[in-house]
């Protein structure tokens, strides 16, 4: 065996480690960042706006991040970003006043915004273009970790050494991710058509053009106006309708986020190549059932299957829209076209967070997860059935 593949597969292996570790430190901070304004006597409406502040650059600079990641090395783009987010979260850990602490946050949500389409041009380039769906499974689990014990580790660091500990502990994993970044760069430069790369709102036009990702990334884009209502509503149907409690919710969550892994890791693969935007359609169906179907026969070991069956779904769902986007994006705008998804993701979430409270307080929290999950159900099953229940040409990828 040659030593480039084997090169190839460490390369890849410190990839998929960092990016964990990145999701790790990341929500190792947010949880004591959240908490921090609330004792400094911030409002929901201060805490709302530290998450927007956080998350909306991805929306809003899409484009241009993209085409930085598309222009330039993206190992080389994955260093600079970490190393200015280490810095970010460093002179996060010494503010205390509310308006620089939002500033601030916004500064690395913006970093956040190139970083990640970096990232994500980076993982076909060093698994060489093969098994791209086990790759991105790989991946996502390595980042449903960080999500799972983030939050855990945020938590007890606030308890223990306060905001700043985490803070700090966050900037040691973007300096890990900088480092294998840099590492990476040696053998990694540039796409060979980075120079004709041309606009921006390519990657938004090419999501458009192509009959399979439009389908699936504007199925999974009205899913989550829907979906991402569910976190807080969760909270009250696991205390209140199902009374399981606190650790009850606990639990729920963590089936959630072992399907999530289970369905990356092993499930997706077993898609067939020609099948990446059905079985995404699908999938998301499926999740959307899990949502739903706990609040028609309250019982909690129903709520606990369906959370297990949403979770499979869910992190499926991931990880074959990844691989569709990798699959029908050229090499030279993979940047784009996942910013430009990323994007359209992380507005729909926000829009959702925003109205879910409201929802919530409207109709109940038993209510809005069965509209959360039962519409998404819908669409995805319409979806399906316009699409594939008659044979349709599958548009041609872009440029061919």
């Amino acid at each position: 065996m040659s030593a480039k593949p084997n090169r190839s597969r460490r390369n890849l292996g410190l990839l998929t480690g960092a990016i964990g570790l990145s999701a790790l430190g990341d929500w190792l901070a947010i949880v004591p960042l959240a908490l921090h304004v609330q004792e400094r006597g911030g409002s929901g409406i201060a805490i709302a706006a530290l998450f927007i502040a956080l998350w909306s650059p991805a929306a809003v600079l899409a484009g241009p991040a993209g085409l930085l990641a598309d222009r330039l090395s993206p190992a080389r783009l994955l260093t600079g970003c970490s190393l200015l987010a280490a810095a970010l979260c460093c002179a996060l850990a010494f503010t205390d006043a509310l308006a620089p602490l939002l500033v601030l946050t916004a500064l690395l949500g913006c970093v956040n915004a190139v970083a990640h389409p970096a990232e994500f041009a980076l993982v076909p380039v060093l698994a060489q273009e093969r098994e791209l769906v086990r790759v991105n499974g790989h991946v996502e689990a390595a980042r449903y970790a960080g999500f799972m014990l983030g939050p855990l580790l945020g938590g007890l660091l606030a308890a223990g050494g306060g905001t700043r500990l985490a803070l700090l502990a966050d900037a040691g994993t973007f300096l890990a991710l900088a480092g294998v970044g840099a590492a990476l760069a040696a053998h990694v430069g540039p796409h060979p058509g980075a120079a004709a790369a041309g606009r921006a709102r390519d990657g938004i036009v090419m999501l458009a053009r192509d009959a399979d990702l439009r389908l699936a990334v504007g199925v999974v884009f009205v899913s989550l106006l829907f979906m991402t209502a569910t976190p807080a509503a969760i909270v009250v149907f696991a205390t209140e309708s199902l009374d399981v409690g606190e650790r009850g919710y606990g639990l729920l969550m963590a089936l959630w986020t072992a399907g999530m892994a289970a369905g990356a890791m092993g499930l997706a693969r077993r898609v067939p190549a020609h099948g990446l935007a059905a079985g995404a359609l699908a999938a998301v169906a499926v999740q959307g059932a899990g949502i739903a179907a706990p609040t028609l026969w309250v019982l909690a070991p129903l709520a606990a299957a369906g959370y297990v069956v949403g979770g499979l779904a869910h992190g499926t769902k991931n990880v074959l829209v990844r691989t569709l986007i990798h699959e029908r994006a050229p090499g030279h705008m993979r940047g784009r076209a996942y910013a430009a998804y990323n994007g359209l993701r992380n507005g729909a979430e926000i829009v959702a967070l925003t109205c879910g409270g409201v929802l919530i307080a409207t109709v109940g929290a038993r209510w809005t997860l069965l509209l959360a999950g039962g519409l998404p159900v819908l669409v995805a099953l319409a979806a399906l059935l316009a699409r594939y229940g008659r044979r349709a040409p599958v548009s041609p990828a872009w440029g061919t």
